[in-house]
């Protein structure tokens, strides 16, 4: 099947998927305006799509406060605390492991929650996005008492946790490859198979992206994709009631 066909077909299954098809947005990374960061806001503004920023609280500042000031649909989330890698070589990159003692981790995600809170104030969504999406599971429990209301990492599974679990299942970039955009053709696959998939459960579809390291490929995806589906996009907020009613 072309690619021209692919997009045609995943067309007709959004469309008879009604309101079901619902998506959501997290770009992570963020940090300071950068003209990828310029390019992101203008292209959800242009679609009104709403997307949900993965700040990483140690190294944002003012600049970044200014930047998304006047953009009503980008919301300031939490990713982490400084996105460090505290693994062993030879291990996955993890900044909220057990490689340090519990309590040194919990105090660096309470002290990520204040900053986040004194640089965006009421905009902030408490929203945990853990770096290179993993974290353990003896940290769970305790995210609630730290005060976030949502954790988001990657994949169909959620993991058990004192707070909402809302999941993004769709990275477009190929960071084992190429590091670029993954096949179109690819991505549309993905894509229709999730949509078969929440069809039964009505929970929005999480898209993942890096503004930071998008090539021209993700760019148009991305583009085509919002064309698609206008007027389908929750805001994370939106995102977590959405799963919290689905319970």
């Amino acid at each position: 099947m072309s690619l021209e066909a692919k997009w045609h077909s995943l067309a007709e299954q959004i469309a008879c998927a009604g309101p079901r098809a619902r998506f959501w947005l997290r770009d992570d990374d963020a940090v300071a305006p950068t003209p990828a960061l310029d390019q992101l806001l203008h292209m959800t503004e242009h679609h009104h799509v709403p997307v949900a920023l993965a700040i990483i609280p140690a190294l944002a500042g003012q600049p970044l406060v200014t930047r998304i000031e006047g953009c009503r649909l980008a919301c300031p989330v939490i990713h982490g605390w400084a996105h460090c890698n505290h693994a062993p070589d030879g291990s996955k990159k993890q900044e909220l492991g057990l490689h340090r003692p519990l309590p040194v981790v919990l105090k660096e995600l309470a002290a990520a929650r204040q900053r986040m809170s004194d640089l965006f104030g009421g905009r902030l969504l408490t929203m945990l996005v853990p770096p290179w999406n993993r974290i353990a599971p003896e940290f769970l429990p305790h995210l609630g008492q730290l005060g976030f209301r949502a954790l988001s990492t990657f994949g169909l599974a959620a993991p058990a946790a004192s707070v909402t679990v809302v999941n993004t299942q769709l990275d477009i970039m190929n960071w084992r490859g190429n590091r670029g955009c993954r096949d179109h053709g690819e991505l549309i696959d993905a894509l229709s198979g999730l949509i078969h998939q929440h069809d039964r459960d009505e929970t929005p579809i999480g898209i993942l992206r890096h503004h930071l390291v998008h090539d021209e490929a993700a760019w148009d995806f991305l583009r085509r994709l919002f064309q698609l589906t206008e007027g389908r996009w929750l805001s994370a907020a939106d995102a977590i009631d959405a799963v919290e009613a689905g319970r």
